[in-house]
């Protein structure tokens, strides 16, 4: 049985809540690998919602959840969605919850950093959530980070803030912040230790053991390939590598245990905040299907740009992802359209291109390179089988296959966890 690495293929929100809770049922263990609660998973059990941002999906089902040193946590946001979900009937402790004892902490000089970096851009701006999500990763980085273990050794606190407020004393500075308070980070870090501690491990250990008595690993990813620090459209990105490599890095594993890839994407395209987008639709027609895919993000609120499947963005995420197959989501939404498109490839002038490039200039200045398909009438809502679809939903969605070189292993067809056609079982390599 092979282990599962769950990536997003295009900018995000692509539906990857309900396919990780989906593929729970058959996983044993769920561990998140990078990212922080800048991103958020919606998970519909029943009458029951559930909103994920830093928690694993598989804490719904009671498997047991993993967070991998390569997250960034902050710990009142930790605590505030432990509380929350508890409230739902969801038994949360040590015994299901396991926080890597070597995870950056997220502090409040963090998010402060974040929102003062974003209003002085201006126009400039990359489109950040503001949570201290890059500032944190910088810390870790130039290695003055205060991470999950040093709340238990309150003496060598002292030396590791002063480090820190080195760094942040003039950067605070620069941008008309007020000055810090060690003493008063130390008094707050020390009264959430009793809280966090508990659940403080070796990850990699954990994991370890898991794998030799032959447990199902489920590894959840954050944000989406196109929004990874060194293959994403950068400077509008995240502040961590979001692509399946980053599983192994991010929780101790090695990239020998990883196994099956699966790639997550939407039967269109959505970005949230700032970036280059060549398909994106600024007419009735993407309007319509962002009221249809109630594309507003789960954490933010903010409502995602919309446009046609971009096949060249996902077939690259599929190269540097090491991505074995796809999930497609959201092909209910594309119901009743007489029309729909895919881009093949971009045009840059007399140029033609099969990748998307890495320069701003160039990543401005391509043109789609549309494929047109006919639409259907019937609803795909709900479909189970591949003979409850319609034919021409059927060739779109082969011809996606054709154009992004990976097979659809799955195709899901609404929020609702069962809604989902099976084609092949990613545990079964």
């Amino acid at each position: 049985m092979a282990n599962v690495v769950v990536v997003g293929a295009q900018w995000g929100d692509e539906g990857k809540g309900k396919i990780v809770d989906w593929l729970s049922d058959r996983a044993d263990v769920v561990t998140r690998f990078q990212g922080g609660h800048n991103a958020g998973h919606t998970l519909v059990v029943g009458d029951k919602v559930y909103k994920l941002s830093l928690l694993p999906s598989g804490v719904v089902q009671g498997k047991l959840s993993v967070i991998g040193n390569g997250v960034v946590v902050d710990p009142h946001a930790l605590l505030d969605e432990i509380g929350r979900v508890s409230a739902q009937g969801v038994t949360i402790d040590p015994s299901i919850l396991v926080l890597a004892d070597n995870a950056t902490l997220i502090l409040s000089l963090h998010r402060d950093l974040d929102g003062a970096r974003e209003a002085q851009a201006g126009a400039g701006k990359i489109g950040t959530t503001g949570r201290g999500i890059g500032p944190a990763y910088e810390d870790k980085v130039g290695r003055r980070a205060i991470r999950v273990a040093d709340l238990a050794d309150p003496e060598a606190l002292d030396a590791k803030i002063d480090r820190l407020l080195a760094h942040h004393t003039a950067l605070r500075k620069g941008l008309d912040l007020p000055e810090l308070d060690g003493a008063a980070i130390k008094a707050e870090l020390l009264s959430l230790a009793p809280k966090i501690l508990p659940y403080a491990q070796p990850v990699w250990k954990v994991l370890e053991e898991a794998r030799r008595r032959g447990r199902r690993i489920l590894f959840e990813g954050a944000q989406g390939t196109l929004l990874d620090i060194d293959h994403g459209t950068y400077p509008y990105v995240t502040s961590s590598n979001t692509v399946s490599g980053q599983a192994a890095a991010g929780t101790g594993m090695g990239p020998n245990s990883l196994g099956y890839v699966l790639g997550i994407c939407k039967a269109y395209t959505t970005r949230v905040g700032e970036g280059p987008f060549p398909t994106e639709l600024f007419d009735d027609i993407g309007k319509r299907i962002g009221e249809r895919g109630h594309e507003f993000g789960t954490v933010t609120g903010r409502p995602r740009r919309c446009g046609w499947f971009d096949a060249v963005l996902v077939r690259q995420a599929a190269v540097v992802g090491g991505i074995s197959g796809l999930a497609l989501t959201k092909l209910d939404v594309l119901d009743g359209f007489d029309q729909l498109k895919v881009c093949v490839g971009y045009r840059i002038g007399d140029r033609a291109l099969d990748w998307f490039p890495s320069g701003l200039k160039d990543q401005a200045r391509v043109e789609p390179i549309f494929e047109y398909f006919d639409g259907w009438q019937e609803t795909t809502r709900g479909a189970r089988s591949w003979k409850d679809l319609p034919a021409n939903a059927i060739k779109y969605v082969r011809r996606i296959e054709e154009l992004v070189m990976r097979p659809v292993a799955l195709l899901s067809t609404s929020p609702e966890r069962d809604d989902t056609i099976l084609v092949r079982d990613p545990f079964e390599g």
